[in-house]
């Protein structure tokens, strides 16, 4: 399946309107700290960009990111003005025509920025076998990726090397689609649904579970939209499965839990995140107003209190007590109550 994603990303696909649906290619609006840099990006790498959300998380000056299935490498040259002079961003990708075009602008890009050198590498690699690349284990604050991982036939694969060289505290940021149901195996082998990222979906279930498998032990959801496909041939293929456009993030931390689990702890978000002075989302659950008081589980809290987000909080309580699951997280004891018992056993 590689060899197919590589001939249709290298030869079909020139620019994004080649692409037969919209699944990757579902922003429509990016925030003004956004689209102000996106200017300064060179049209033909805007022009070839296939993604299906916005990669872009918080709080990036002086970090090390590397960007998964990078393509021409738009993403790249939008994070590499955010992490400044004193970050770098690398980008992977398996396809020569993408390495070639995405090397091509790099001087174009350190005379647009004014930087006195590049910061980017680009790495031609396959996202299932980063540890050919001779990476450091342990070494990345963040990684990124765009409408990439369905089109991966080793999947757990990719979350596992992904999983081994991000730091701890680090997080794996990134889009993708995902279906309402698995994908049987006849529209797995259709080369174009492949290719237009739809047949390499995950069932979202699938991808909590395994997820949590390779150490990603509490994966949380920052947006969702859905797929509307806009190509009536391929509609009929797909028949009754929904698709959907979905940002995630992963932190790498031991100290998480399989489930939210109460402590009674709180933060207090200062404001301090650039472009987030009067509140900042965590994910699609976790609004945190600027000097309110935010109940929190005990994930939530080790989230904000071992990653590079903690100089923005002031953090109440610790683990000394335990009040049972988190309120709020979506589950409950288990047990009958009391008053529904009918007998001794």
């Amino acid at each position: 399946m590689n060899n197919s994603v590589k001939n249709y990303y290298g030869k079909v696909l020139q620019k994004s309107s080649d692409l037969k649906t919209n699944a990757c290619c579902t922003i429509k609006k990016y925030p003004k700290y956004i689209s102000d840099k996106l200017k300064n990006i060179h049209e033909d790498i805007l022009n070839s960009y296939y993604g299906c959300g916005l990669v872009i998380p918080d709080c990036l000056d002086g970090t090390k990111v590397m960007d998964l299935g990078c393509g021409t490498g738009r993403d790249v040259y939008l994070l590499s003005q955010f992490v400044g002079e004193g970050g770098s961003v690398i980008g992977v990708d398996m396809t020569d025509e993408q390495i070639d075009k995405a090397n091509k602008y790099k001087n174009f890009h350190i005379e647009k920025n004014k930087f006195s050198n590049s910061n980017i590498e680009f790495k031609k690699g396959y996202i299932e076998l980063l540890n050919e690349l001779n990476l450091p284990n342990n070494e990345f604050d963040i990684i990124v990726s765009n409408c990439v991982i369905n089109l991966s036939p080793n999947k757990e694969d990719v979350f596992n090397q992904v999983y081994n060289i991000l730091k701890q505290g680090g997080e794996f940021y990134f889009s993708d689609v995902y279906s309402s149901q698995r994908i049987p195996t006849e529209l797995q082998n259709d080369d174009i649904l492949w290719g237009e990222c739809l047949s390499g979906a995950l069932y979202w279930n699938d991808f909590i579970n395994l997820a949590k498998k390779c150490g990603f032990k509490d994966p949380r959801l920052i947006s969702s939209t859905p797929i509307t496909i806009q190509n009536k041939k391929l509609e009929e293929k797909i028949g009754h499965i929904k698709f959907y456009s979905a940002t995630y993030r992963l932190f790498k931390l031991d100290l998480l839990e399989p489930d939210c689990e109460d402590y009674g702890q709180a933060v207090i978000y200062k404001g301090t995140i650039e472009n987030h002075e009067n509140y900042w989302d965590l994910d699609s659950h976790h609004r945190i107003w600027k000097n309110k008081i935010f109940p929190v589980c005990g994930n939530t809290w080790n989230m904000l209190h071992h990653s590079r987000f903690y100089k923005h909080f002031k953090f109440i309580s610790n683990f000394n007590h335990h009040y049972g699951i988190f309120d709020g997280c979506g589950k409950s004891i288990p047990f009958t109550k009391q008053k529904e018992l009918n007998s001794c056993c």
